[in-house]
């Protein structure tokens, strides 16, 4: 597996997304999910306190299913989202709050990165970088990130945090997809002149560049989008994105390859991009996803694909 740096970090540039551990994944699927990861080179992992269901699950599962292989994995986790009335926020006190917690959840002794899960409005991001430097000088944070930030909020925080002489977020997750490249506009060039790591969520589109969907079909029975109501899958599976998907897969296949490695294959090809967060349910995703981040292209072939599905104006 390729690996490639978020800050001081060295990450694998395939990473698992823990949201489904916790919710539809028990401890010991759990277990066996993160197992196979990592003996297939997966040493990323991207959880939340907000995750599962009730929220902090995905913590503690993840937590649980390292333990006598933390030091093989890279661990990010996430703060800010609202848990209940006082949890929640970007707050001096409750940074350090939340990042105890987590530590505990976690069942580990530092946090390799710390995001900031979506804006605080109440707080100046001065003051939640000041307290995010403090955890850093103390060994329990190594690096730092956001999530959900427009390229507007990013220059702010990096600003704050070269005025202030504070730590500073290396890294910032956001959707981002062949079928979704809204953040080609501002925020992903903006990554790029601060050098920041983009860090892509939702990169397989809902499940839609999978693979396992057919134009004119319904979606298989127990998967993503068939979990959905029909207004959803109806959004998801439009004339338009099915019409590209068949494109992308017969360029895929022309290459030897499946709509999964290419879904992979085009984000990795961008310089800004560490990773690639997608999340897994099965030990058999964790290996496959593993597996798709073997192809590399060409900037010629990445400038092939992008013109199959051309960003919105």
């Amino acid at each position: 597996m390729r690996k490639r740096r978020i800050g001081s970090l060295e990450v694998s540039v395939t990473g698992v997304g823990c949201n489904n551990f916790g919710r539809e994944l028990d401890l010991a699927e759990t277990r066996r999910v993160v197992d196979a990861a990592l003996d297939h080179g997966i040493t990323f992992f991207d959880t939340a306190d907000q995750y599962g269901r009730p929220f902090t699950t995905s913590e503690t599962f993840l937590g649980e299913a390292l333990a006598g292989r933390r030091n093989e994995a890279v661990i990010a986790t996430k703060f800010g989202r609202v848990l209940d009335e006082q949890r929640q926020g970007a707050s001096p006190a409750y940074v350090r709050a939340a990042t105890e917690a987590s530590l505990k959840r976690l069942r580990t002794d530092r946090i390799d990165l710390m995001q900031l899960h979506v804006p605080d409005p109440a707080t100046p991001i001065a003051e939640t970088l000041g307290a995010l430097d403090e955890l850093v000088k103390e060994g329990k944070i190594r690096e730092i990130g956001s999530s959900n930030f427009d390229a507007r909020q990013t220059r702010e925080a990096e600003d704050a945090a070269r005025e202030n002489g504070t730590v500073r977020f290396v890294s910032t997750q956001a959707e981002y997809s062949l079928l979704q490249r809204s953040a080609e506009a501002e925020l992903l060039p903006e990554c790029e002149r601060l050098g920041i790591g983009f860090l892509p969520f939702f990169p397989l589109f809902n499940g839609l560049l999978s693979g396992r969907y057919r134009a004119g079909e319904a979606p298989p029975s127990g998967s993503r989008i068939g979990g959905k109501d029909a207004a959803a899958q109806a959004r998801i599976m439009s004339e338009a994105n099915m019409a590209a998907v068949g494109r992308l897969t017969a360029y895929a296949e022309a290459h030897g390859h499946t709509l999964l490695d290419l879904a992979f294959a085009w984000l990795l090809a961008h310089e800004a991009i560490p990773s690639v967060i997608a999340g897994v349910r099965t030990p058999e995703q964790a290996a496959a996803n593993a597996a798709a981040s073997r192809w590399e292209l060409t900037p010629a072939q990445r400038a092939e694909v992008s013109a199959l599905v051309p960003a919105p104006a």
